[in-house]
This record gives C-alpha cells, structure tokens and sequence, in this order.
C-alpha cells in the first residue's frame, strides 16, 4: 500500500482527483482509512485563495470520519479496525494553553487540512489521513460514518454555547441559518433557551431553522429587523446573539439587537476586520467575545446525535464519491440553491 486516491488542490480553483503517496506515520499517530469528509465553508473558500489558508498544493478536508488502518508503535488505547472520528485541531499536549485546557487557542497548533504560512497539515480528502493518537474520538456502531464526520461543526457549536452566559428562558438571536446557525439554533432547543430568533436573507434556511428549533424566523430584507426583535423582546432587545456569517451587516445588526448588558458571541470570519458602533457597546455595557474551533467538546456532540437532540440528516444535502468532488466544490462556491452540506466518500 504505497499509493492512494486524494482530491489535491494543486492550484487555486484546481482541484484535481489523483494518485499521490499514502501518508506515513509518526509513533504516536494512527493511519485513518477515511469514510466520509464533509466540505466545509473554509475548504470552498480556501480553495480560491481568498482566504490564505489554503495555499497549494495541499490536500483539504477536516471534518472526515473513518477505521484504523494501522496504529504507531506508541498508540495503546487504540487498534485496527476501531471507528473513529478525530478534532480538526492538532496540538502539542505540553503546550501553556493545552495544559491549561485551551488547546484550541494553542500558539502550535495546526489545522487538518490547511496550508498557510505557519504550517501545511494534508487532510481527509483522500482514501487516508494521518492523525495523532490524542486527538481521536471513538464511534458507537449506531452512530454513521456520515453522522460522525458531522462532529467537528457540531462542536463548533457547542463550544460557542458553553463560552456564552445564557440563562433558561433567555431571549437569543441567532445570525445566519447555515450549517453552524442550525447547530447553534440544535443546541440551545437542547439547553432550554427560550425565544430563538433565526436570522437569514434566505427564506429556504429560514423555514429548516424553524423546523429545527427556531420559534421565530426573521428575513431582514422583508422586515426593519431592529423594530421587530424589539417587540419580541418587550422592547428590551435580545438576552444574547450568536453571529454566525462574519461580515459587517451581521456584526452590526448583532450589537443593536441586543439589550443593554447583553452577550454577543462572534462564532464567523468571513470577513477578516469589521467596523463596530463602538459607544453604542460601551455605553450599554456589552460583552462582545468570540469563539474559536472546539475544545473537547466532541464526546458531548457524539452523545447529542445518538440520543437524537442533534439532527444531521436534515443538514446533509448530498452525499458523492470523493473522485467526483471537484463538480461539488464547484456548486458549493457558486451558492447553488439548496446545497448546504455535501459529504464526501472515498
């Protein structure tokens, strides 16, 4: 087994499906036969570039699932055959921040799948991956591949709701009903939220966020966004916001939303800087954090599919063949309708 089948991006808006050579490991890694990688949002705009994460060649995909193939001689928990899923954060373990049980703000980690200037990890477009014993997370039989692969997005989530002050019966609005603003609206249904408000430009993500847990959907292009959570909100604004876009639109609108005292956690990055009505945060006393990858938080993800308080089937637009994954990309960076989340499988 020396050579393998992997969807390399050799130059930006070049993804090619060819042979390359299978990964070798270090002692303390596994060698994962890959069973299911989902395109995320960063590996599309990676891929042109606009990012500068993604820089060629590399091999993208970090959010993947799959069965050891083989394990380094210092692995001892885990064996051939067991089936895995696995963080998209790749840290020393003696680092100040992982020591201190931050390892996703790590100044050594990297990233499965991208390629920058501080480093360039290959990732799980491909029939295997190389991963690091540490950062694995068994899969129940009765968890799917598919499921699995779901993980890393949905502790990006969870993560982002366990940084944020949130009382039960808290009015919360939830910007952007993309893959990670259905999560966000998933896990506070879970946690006993009260109002979740779903804001989108999108009627299609909007009805699905309603169906997923959202009481009430807003598309701001219809509606003075500002009046209306005012008066769902007896006219105090939200207890706290979730922007889960990145531009400064969401940003914004996430500020005045929101009532005096209020939370408002940064979970997007589409847009690298953003300006801010800086006193209106200030003089209402606002708390504004952001929120970065996951840290542990896949066992509860894992636990929350399997008893059914996640739903990733409604999530999963398509599921194709790696070899066919440059077409998928493709419709991915040109916004086709209805296209969400496409899995990947070698």
């Amino acid at each position: 087994m020396s050579v393998m089948k992997a969807l390399v991006l050799e130059e930006y808006d070049k993804l090619v499906y060819k042979e390359v050579p299978v990964p070798d490991i270090a002692r303390d890694e596994v060698l994962v036969r890959v069973e299911a990688c989902g395109i995320c949002g960063s590996d599309v705009h990676g891929m042109d570039g606009s990012t500068g994460r993604r820089i060629p060649p590399v091999i993208m995909g970090h959010e993947a699932s799959g069965v050891i193939e083989r394990a380094g001689r210092d692995i001892k928990k885990w064996r051939p055959g067991d089936r895995v899923t696995f963080d998209s954060t790749i840290y020393p373990l003696d680092d100040w921040f992982s020591l201190r049980g931050a390892y996703n703000l790590s100044d050594n980690r990297m990233v499965l799948g991208v390629s920058c200037k501080e480093f360039h990890r290959n990732g799980a477009f491909a029939e295997y991956v190389a991963i690091p014993g540490h950062i694995l997370t068994g899969v129940p039989d009765g968890v799917s591949f598919e499921q699995a692969a779901m993980l890393e997005p949905i502790g990006v989530a969870l993560h982002a709701v366990r940084l944020t002050p949130i009382d039960v019966d808290d009015s919360v609005i939830v910007f952007g009903a993309g893959m990670i603003g259905l999560f966000l609206i998933q896990v506070l249904r879970s946690t006993g939220s009260g109002q979740i408000i779903a804001v989108d430009i999108e009627n299609e993500k909007l009805a699905l966020a309603k169906e997923l847990g959202a009481t009430v959907a807003l598309n701001p292009s219809d509606c003075d966004l500002q009046k209306e959570v005012l008066e769902l909100t007896e006219t105090r604004g939200a207890d706290v916001a979730f922007e889960a876009i990145g531009i400064p639109q969401t940003v914004n609108a996430a500020v005045t939303c929101v009532r005096k005292g209020a939370t408002v956690t940064l979970v997007g990055n589409l847009t690298p800087v953003v300006e801010l009505p800086l006193q209106m945060v200030v003089s209402r006393q606002i708390r504004l954090q952001g929120s970065c990858a996951i840290c542990g938080e896949f066992p509860t993800a894992l636990a929350m599919i399997a008893d059914g308080r996640i739903v990733v089937e409604r999530i999963i637009s398509a599921t194709a063949p790696l070899k066919d994954g440059a077409e998928w990309f493709r419709r991915l960076h040109q916004k086709e309708k209805g296209l969400m989340k496409v899995i990947l499988k070698p």
